[in-house]
């Protein structure tokens, strides 16, 4: 049988002018049936036309922050580094995949910059911007729970893992701060975040702020959710 085709963002290192990745987005791919596949960074047309449709599904990474310009905003003091070329290949892509159906997963930055493009708003830093007495940017290991999400009853998200609560890993300084109208919610944390939302009009188009690739090991649900990506992305291929 014929797996699944998942074209991964590549993780950008600017200073070593270098393109990597985390084993565990490949790993947690490869678990789940899927072949990852590490894309280019490109905003070619052509290049991302042929690659939204010889993909079955793509990973959105973590990775820098997103760019405020991206939602009409003046950049603060606490925004870390941004990566142009990310921004702009993933918002090209995610057009294509969008108007293709094409399943998609985002991670941490995936979610945040999903939730850009479909016309949300984020935090640019949450110590500074939203205080709180939970940890989001915990030190390692990383694959540890944290804290916890409460699932939106009825969301796909609950109805996938039949919980009302979930604990999650956490690692990331930025957030949504207005979820964008086409996106639902899944999973909000304990001090009111948007953790997890989704395009309940599309196949499968998530996001999710906790770190899967760190904790499907050990976390049921992290392979879950991996599982039922690439159960979509089949239906696609």
């Amino acid at each position: 049988m014929r797996k699944p085709m998942i074209g991964l963002i590549p993780l950008v290192d600017e200073e070593r002018q270098s393109y990597w990745m985390l084993p565990g987005y490949m790993e947690g791919i490869g678990q789940a049936g899927g072949i990852p596949v590490m894309l280019p960074l490109t905003s070619g047309k052509e290049e991302l036309w042929q690659i939204a449709e010889e993909m079955d599904g793509f990973l959105y990474t973590g990775g820098q922050d997103v760019s405020p310009d991206l939602y009409a905003q003046e950049r603060s003091e606490k925004c870390g580094p941004c990566c142009s070329g990310r921004d702009e290949m993933e918002a090209m892509l995610f057009r294509m995949a969008y108007e293709k159906d094409k399943p998609l997963l985002g991670i941490c930055r995936g979610i945040q910059l999903l939730n850009v493009l479909m016309g949300g708003t984020l935090y640019q830093d949450l110590p500074s911007e939203h205080p709180s007495d939970i940890g989001h940017h915990q030190p390692p290991p990383y694959d540890a729970p944290t804290h916890s999400v409460n699932l939106v009853e009825h969301s796909p998200l609950h109805e996938l893992l039949q919980k009302k609560t979930l604990m999650v890993n956490s690692y990331h300084h930025q957030a949504i701060r207005v979820l964008a109208p086409k996106l639902l919610a899944m999973a909000i944390s304990e001090d009111g975040l948007v953790e997890a939302a989704c395009v309940p009009e599309k196949s499968f188009i998530w996001g999710i702020q906790w770190h899967p690739e760190f904790s499907y090991r050990t976390d049921e649900s992290s392979r879950t959710i991996f599982s039922e990506f690439i159960r979509k992305a089949k239906r696609e291929g």
